[in-house]
């Protein structure tokens, strides 16, 4: 009994040493797997996103001495073979931090502005009540092309800080999934909508330059203090701020449609230097655009009561004329007055 247990035991120690062998085959590529992904280093974040640039690229710059590093290719595009220079470092700073800070300066002190100037003054009424009659301001298409030109730009502008400062603030609570999806079709619809945006602005121009041109009233409306004047100092049909407010769209706009279209056929007229430029004015001057537009729609809007019915449906009150634009209703009532006016009888002489 005690040979055959000695057997059984000495039979029974090969197969022990199979299954440890076995197991130590499956459990050392898991331990060695965890190990791995325990030195591996995290991924770098990409150079686009670094506020600071990490310690491999300083060094990378002291090597540099802040040259260029470019090579020879053999394809057309020829801006292709410059792999580093010192401007890229630079205008990724300002895309990074400053224009940041430009952006939220711009658009939220103009929020606190309007909000404190509405806490102070409060909505501008019509003094004297609605009429009840109605004085023609904006033909059809005046109007068309104002809300063509508003509509895009809200979508440009809402489109271009996705873009813009999407990633950081957009992607950590959406998800790449979702925020790549919005992205795309952002950036669509903010190089599709830039040409009605252009087409209005041209007709804009076209059809307001003559009445928006500086006259003796507005130095007078200014000196009483603009939008801050207690009274009401007699106006044409736009005053001083609307016709400043004209210009600078006009200007802001022109110059916004010649950055993106750069910047949308890269290199076409320009090198790397030249997108760089055009990335930094297009949005510097979107931030300060976004700023005016939105002290234009509130006072469109919540500051003063009666404005929002002259785009809506192109009639303003008679009392909101009188308060707002004396002048200019003076003329087309003038206008008006000649309109009805009988034709004088002409006598030939020898007639009776």
């Amino acid at each position: 009994m005690n040979g055959t247990g000695r057997g059984g035991i000495r039979a029974s120690r090969p197969w022990r040493a199979a299954l440890l062998a076995l197991l130590l085959g499956l459990a050392l590529p898991a331990v060695a797997q965890a190990q791995q992904q325990m030195v591996q280093p995290a991924a770098p974040v990409p150079l686009g996103d670094r506020n600071q640039p990490d310690a491999a690229e300083l060094e990378m710059q002291r090597a540099l001495r802040g040259g260029t590093i470019a090579g020879t290719i053999s394809i057309p595009n020829q801006t292709a073979s410059v792999l580093i220079q010192p401007e890229g470092r630079s205008w990724r700073a300002f895309r990074n931090r400053v224009l940041t800070w430009i952006g939220a300066v711009a658009i939220f002190g103009a929020v606190a502005g309007l909000g404190l100037y509405h806490l102070l003054k409060g909505r501008t009424r019509i003094k004297e009540g609605r009429s009840g009659r109605s004085v023609l301001r904006y033909d059809g298409l005046e109007r068309a092309n104002h809300w063509m030109v508003a509509s895009s730009f809200v979508i440009l502008g809402l489109s271009g800080l996705v873009v813009t400062f999407g990633r950081s603030l957009l992607l950590p609570w959406m998800g790449p999934e979702a925020f790549a999806t919005l992205a795309t079709w952002c950036q669509a619809a903010h190089q599709f909508l830039s040409f009605p945006f252009v087409l209005g602005l041209i007709l804009m121009l076209v059809l307001w330059a003559g009445q928006n041109l500086p006259k003796q009233a507005d130095l007078a409306w200014l000196r009483a203090g603009g939008p801050m004047a207690r009274g009401n100092p007699p106006t044409g049909k736009f005053n001083a701020g609307q016709k400043l407010l004209y210009w600078f769209v006009l200007g802001c706009g022109a110059a916004l449609a010649v950055s993106g279209y750069l910047l949308m056929f890269p290199f076409a007229l320009t090198d790397i230097g030249g997108q760089q430029w055009a990335h930094m004015i297009h949005g510097v001057l979107a931030m300060l655009m976004i700023a005016a537009i939105l002290g234009h729609i509130y006072i469109g809007t919540l500051g003063m009561e009666g404005a929002f019915e002259a785009m809506a449906r192109g009639r303003v009150d008679y009392n909101w004329a009188k308060e707002h634009h004396r002048l200019w209703l003076e003329e087309e009532l003038t206008q008006a007055h000649r309109t009805l006016e009988p034709p004088r009888r002409r006598w030939r002489a020898g007639a009776d």
